[in-house]
């Protein structure tokens, strides 16, 4: 190529490059139709008690008269993105006590378990949908998706039917 036919092409290299990283930057790492399954699962399901865009009830961090924790935000605001997909999965499939902490032995939650009412890929599709609201939230400059990640790497979700 000669340099004039390298400067014609050089702008236009560099607008494709950055649509590209535009695009990357704003499309979802999760499967649209498993959000959107998650989305009507969660509707029908959790939103009665954690709010219809997942925002919790208020003081869901001070324990009621009874003991229970009101259930937490689970849109990026409270801790769910502290935790890993597999304990995700089992705190839905066997209900708020499965979350058993030795630094919490006070804990208790009133969160029913949804194990007879959900599918695999019910509670599958609901987490996901759920880390699909987190969007770009960070936790002292730390991106809450990846640190969810990594925590999911060590406690994943169970194989199917598992």
């Amino acid at each position: 190529m000669t340099k004039v036919a390298h400067a014609r092409a050089a702008p236009l290299a560099l607008l494709l490059l950055a649509l590209v990283l535009l695009t990357s930057c704003t499309s979802s790492p999760y499967d649209p139709a498993v959000v959107s399954r998650g989305k009507d699962v969660f509707a029908a399901t959790c939103a009665t008690c954690h709010g219809a865009g997942g925002e919790g009830q208020a003081n869901w961090h001070i324990a009621k008269d009874d003991g229970t924790l009101p259930p937490p935000p689970l849109n990026g605001d409270g801790h769910t993105w502290h935790h890993g997909d597999g304990l995700l999965y089992r705190i839905v499939r066997n209900g708020g006590q499965e979350f058993e902490d030795p630094r919490f032995s006070s804990f208790k939650s009133a969160m029913p378990a949804f194990g007879e009412q959900l599918s695999h890929d019910d509670i599958v599709a609901v987490i996901t949908y759920l880390k699909s609201l987190w969007g770009d939230k960070t936790s002292r400059g730390i991106s809450i998706v990846e640190s969810q990640a990594r925590a999911s790497e060590d406690d994943p979700f169970p194989p199917s039917g598992g």
